[in-house]
């Protein structure tokens, strides 16, 4: 009686993603969405003040890109989609 191995490979970034605990959410600039739109998604969906979510705006139009919510890559990911059905250009770190 023989025993078969398989034997698995993986790249390096996926070890890294795999054993990276906190992921980012990153909000991109894009020429498409208004301030008043991202305003309005980071307080409806992320919860920030409109103080808070005035300097996310501002920080991703000055900068590119911001960081806007850290937890785990589920999480991330499932924030990432609820903006991106919102239009805003968004990604995990």
């Amino acid at each position: 009686m023989s025993t078969e191995t398989k034997e698995e490979t993986f790249t390096l970034e996926e070890i890294l993603t795999s054993i990276k605990t906190v992921h980012r959410l990153i909000l991109w600039n894009d020429d498409v969405n208004t301030f008043d739109h991202v305003i309005y998604c980071m307080m409806k969906y992320l919860d920030y003040s409109e103080s808070q979510s005035e300097k996310i705006a501002w920080k991703v139009h000055n900068e590119g890109k911001c960081p806007v919510l850290e937890g785990s890559f589920t999480e991330m990911e499932i924030y990432r989609k609820i903006l991106q059905q919102e239009g805003l250009t968004v990604s995990v770190d």
